[in-house]
């Protein structure tokens, strides 16, 4: 099948895994972003662990809230997955095309990915911003898409901006672990098929579901203390009287940093590591899992489509 065909299908199957993903864990990511967005002394703290974010929504009736952004954050996964899965994709094949390997390298397949990463948070910027402070949003507060950005300028949609790039580290670790570990899991199944047109092969899902886990856990646990930060710079602002209001212009990383470091020290950068960790293995989990399951099914549609095309063209110029 042509190139181009098969980068569509990579990126088609992750983007609908990661909308299907997204969905289901919705309200476990807003309890872990407010618990995150949270930065104060021990003896200050509103949120002791996220199950005090999700008591918050039941006791005060709002629980629906948990899902404010939703719409917001469902569309910035569907492009980014898109975006990201096509680059990668097709960065890979260009990679292997150009020099002429069977298979890309550790260290190529990073630069590959990081290079998609990239890709993906110069297009989704705006919209991973404006997710943030609807899910921070006091509950019930949250705003519209549009409203939240337009409060704003422009600059401050793309907060956490350099942050973000350098989390492209985190996906490239992921990757390239679920990569090499599919690879060699797969290695005695693969046969030679040469010369027909054949669906790529496939991990079971309990498989994919593991090898998920496995490599955003590695990725996550690296990359923490940036994800935090981020987190931080994307939140709306609170006042005492519960309202909200959009994050100040002049926030920075190094504000951030100071203020984590002096309200609760080291151990402030790692604050809801364990939430973020089940969250986001769960997120991939079921991420790679729905990819890789309809994959195939994705392949054999996009086949019949090819082949009809072909058939139509044929006849036309036979008229």
């Amino acid at each position: 099948m042509g190139f181009d065909t098969e980068s569509l299908l990579e990126a088609t199957s992750g983007a609908v895994g990661a909308l299907v993903s997204t969905t289901i864990l919705y309200p476990l990511d807003t309890c872990k972003t407010k618990y995150q967005a949270e930065v104060s002394g021990h003896h200050q703290q509103k949120y002791r662990n996220i199950s005090d974010v999700l008591w918050e929504a039941i006791s005060t009736n709002q629980v629906l809230s948990l899902y404010q952004g939703l719409g917001t954050k469902n569309l910035q996964s569907f492009i980014s997955q898109f975006v990201y899965f096509y680059g990668y994709s097709f960065f890979k094949r260009l990679y292997l095309e150009k020099s002429g390997a069977k298979t890309i390298r550790t260290k190529a397949n990073l630069i590959v990915a990081a290079a998609a990463g990239a890709c993906t948070v110069l297009m989704t910027q705006p919209l991973d911003t404006a997710s943030s402070r609807m899910q921070t949003s006091a509950f019930g507060k949250s705003k519209g898409l549009w409203k939240t950005l337009s409060e704003g300028t422009w600059k401050e949609a793309f907060d956490g901006l350099g942050i973000s790039l350098l989390l492209t580290a985190n996906p490239s670790i992921q990757y390239t672990v679920f990569d090499q570990l599919k690879l060699r899991l797969l290695k005695g199944k693969l046969s030679n098929k040469t010369g027909t047109e054949s669906s790529p092969e496939a991990l079971s899902a309990f498989s994919a579901f593991v090898l998920g886990a496995v490599s955003k856990c590695i990725a996550t646990t690296v990359t923490y203390p940036a994800i935090r930060c981020k987190v931080m710079l994307q939140a709306a602002e609170s006042d005492e009287d519960g309202t909200t209001k959009e994050a100040q212009p002049q926030k920075t990383v190094s504000d951030t940093i100071y203020s984590i470091w002096k309200r609760e020290g080291l151990l402030g950068f790692f604050k809801g590591l364990e939430a973020q960790i089940l969250k986001t293995v769960l997120s991939s989990a079921l991420l790679l899992m729905i990819k890789e399951k309809i994959t195939k099914t994705t392949w054999v549609i996009l086949l019949a489509l090819r082949r009809y095309l072909i058939v139509n063209r044929t006849r036309l110029k036979a008229a």
